[in-house]
């Protein structure tokens, strides 16, 4: 069995380091500590045995948010109001060209009209190719290849005509 000085110590070595989890394993005793993103309970139970063991919780601390923002967070920025944004109608992963040798579908400064297709967006194995939805030149491309894209995404910005 742990010591609770024990679970301090490993709490606190896990807070301090960029480790996300650990398990340990000790006498028939298992302690699991994830890193929490919000306070996060973390429980010690006893291997199984003849009788059913009841977890003890301790409760890990709560760490301040940190002012960088998630990488899984998409940021929007901010767009011109004259300009069209393609967004992603899914989630998926966006590809910029229909194979990795070819060429893109489009560029900056590429003009497309509204049946141009502007990227293919993959979602659970099916390749759908987005179209540009508009007449004009693209100014921006947001996404980058191979991305993954969250649904209603800012993929391109482009001037209409």
């Amino acid at each position: 069995m742990f010591n609770l000085n024990e679970i301090k110590e490993l709490i606190q070595l896990v807070d301090e380091t960029s480790v996300q989890e650990v398990e340990i394993e000790n006498e028939g005793s298992r302690l699991v500590i994830r890193k929490p993103s919000k306070a996060e309970t973390v429980y010690v139970q006893q291997a199984a045995s003849a009788s059913v063991a009841t977890p003890q919780a301790v409760q890990a601390p709560v760490t301040a948010p940190t002012s960088a923002t998630p990488a899984a967070a998409p940021t929007t920025p901010e767009v011109d109001p004259s300009l069209h944004t393609i967004v992603s109608p899914m989630v998926g992963t966006f590809y910029r060209s229909s194979s990795p040798e070819a060429a893109p579908f489009v560029s900056t400064g590429d003009q497309v009209n509204d049946k141009s297709t502007v990227c293919i967006i993959e979602a659970m194995k099916l390749m759908n190719e987005l179209e540009a939805e508009t007449k004009g030149t693209i100014v921006e491309i947001l996404a980058e290849n191979g991305q993954l894209v969250e649904y209603g995404q800012p993929l391109f910005l482009v001037k209409p005509e």
